[in-house]
């Protein structure tokens, strides 16, 4: 994979998850679905307690409920490939994640792997899937 198709929806899907990550960050779950397109899948292989969720109502559900174990996190986004073909892209992405849980700071990294599609001039998540990359957990002030 790499970065191919037009400079204005690359750019353009790169505000896209910055607008995902800047709303994980404020927990803003009517900014973070508002990425999604009506008939998503959310895939998260890593958590087979969470599995695959279809649907905005059941994402957007899903993500409020998980969040509640997040308390103050930072979350952050950025491409590592973006191959546009007209209406519909694939990407992939990773992510870094620094939150609190029962005393200890967790410091997580992930990857993407998207398919979005652009609905009414508007690029949205059509399907991602989240793999873990690496996780550290530290007592809280080592």
């Amino acid at each position: 994979m790499s970065f191919t198709g037009p400079a204005e929806d690359r750019l353009a899907i790169r505000e896209l998850l910055e607008t995902y990550a800047d709303a994980v960050t404020r927990l803003d779950a009517d900014a973070w679905i508002a990425t999604w397109a009506e008939d998503a899948e959310w895939s998260l292989p890593d958590y087979p307690e969470l599995g695959t969720t279809h649907g905005r109502p059941a994402i957007r559900a899903m993500w409020v409920e998980a969040m509640k174990g997040y308390p103050g996190i930072m979350f952050e986004a950025w491409p590592g490939a973006i191959e546009v073909t007209g209406d519909t892209a694939v990407v992939r992405s990773y992510t870094a994640e620094v939150y609190d849980q029962n005393g200890q700071t967790h410091r997580d990294r992930g990857q993407y792997d998207d398919t979005l599609v652009k609905i009414d001039g508007r690029w949205l998540f059509r399907s991602r899937s989240f793999r873990n990359i690496h996780r550290q957990i530290q007592p809280k002030g080592a």
